[in-house]
């Protein structure tokens, strides 16, 4: 591109958006332009007016065609990559089936289940006299934030499986890395790409059908990756789009601010997938996890498990102290 040749750009464009028959009618006005208000066509002598036309013609189409050829390279490249991670996606859901069918509950002897209620009861019975009134006073705590967490909660849809929603016009799902959107086009023709118009930005997203009105269009909550956020056509009856996100700590609520939230909190992270995680996130979401089942069954979180057994710990080393009128919090 030659210096200032972009310059002209915004007054081109502002043009050809008021031309409804396009290029065609565009092309038409600049010759009728020229007709009309230069000598362009009798300036140059005999053939001039149109060997300039075609001279300038053939400069700009090899820049067209190399243009066109980069794009449809880059657009397979990318539905290349999303078409294997959807296989990859397929295989690790069919390992995680298998493990859960290999991995069945295996029923106790009579002999085996009487020598693990002996275990579990002794183990009870050593934590009651310290950790009771602490735990009696954890639950209070626990049931007070579950009444607040369900006022926030209201309204919000319950996620599906795969952690996103089933709406009237889409559904998605997401894990901590990605999110992947399902339009089926409803229509009774095989879609093609060209069918179709789906424009990604860093937060906002439009799809549908070309020429009708968009199926999803509107800003996203948080940011996606371009380079990593692909689509294609898929069994050409439905679109399958797929979005990357920035943050990888961070559940979303819905795919465009105007639809519905879920409930991020009733999130199930599936455990095939922690593996993929770093150190560090993997061990906060197990953390996680872990605490939120805690809850739910009125037991204490990790942290206020280490508390207590710090406090049973100096009771243990200080046995000439009495503790019995000490409130621990």
């Amino acid at each position: 591109m030659t210096k200032n040749e972009d310059k002209f750009d915004g007054m081109l464009l502002a043009m050809a958006q008021q031309h409804e028959g396009g290029v065609q009618d565009l092309l038409d006005t600049i010759f009728s332009f020229l007709a009309r208000k230069t000598d362009f066509y009798t300036g140059g002598g005999d053939g001039a007016a149109k060997k300039l036309v075609i001279d300038i013609f053939k400069k700009h189409e090899g820049t067209g065609i190399t243009k066109a050829e980069t794009e449809s390279a880059e657009r397979a490249e990318k539905n290349k990559k999303h078409l294997e991670k959807i296989e990859k996606k397929r295989k690790e859901e069919e390992i995680a089936q298998k493990m859960e069918t290999d991995n069945r509950i295996v029923e106790l002897s009579d002999e085996e289940a009487v020598k693990l209620q002996e275990e579990l009861d002794n183990k009870k019975a050593e934590g009651v006299a310290s950790s009771s009134s602490i735990a009696a006073e954890s639950k209070i705590k626990t049931e007070i934030a579950d009444e607040e967490e369900d006022e926030n909660e209201k309204g919000k849809l319950k996620p599906n499986s795969g952690n996103g929603a089933d709406l009237t016009n889409y559904r998605w799902t997401q894990t901590l890395q990605e999110i992947e959107v399902r339009v089926p086009l409803k229509v009774k023709f095989t879609v093609k790409p060209r069918d179709v118009v789906v424009n990604i930005s860093k937060k906002h997203l439009t799809c549908g059908l070309k020429g009708n009105t968009p199926i999803i269009d509107g800003d996203l909550p948080h940011e996606v990756k371009l380079e990593e956020s692909t689509w294609v056509i898929e069994d050409g009856k439905t679109l399958l789009i797929n979005l990357e996100k920035v943050n990888k700590m961070q559940w979303w609520a819905h795919i465009v601010t105007s639809d519905p939230e879920i409930s991020t909190k009733k999130v199930c992270p599936e455990p095939s997938k922690l593996s993929d995680l770093d150190g560090e996130t993997r061990g906060l979401v197990e953390k996680m996890m872990y605490d939120q089942r805690q809850k739910e069954l009125g037991l204490p979180t990790s942290d206020e498990q280490k508390k207590q057994d710090v406090i049973k710990k100096f009771m243990e080393q200080h046995p000439e102290m009495d503790f019995s009128k000490c409130k621990f919090n």
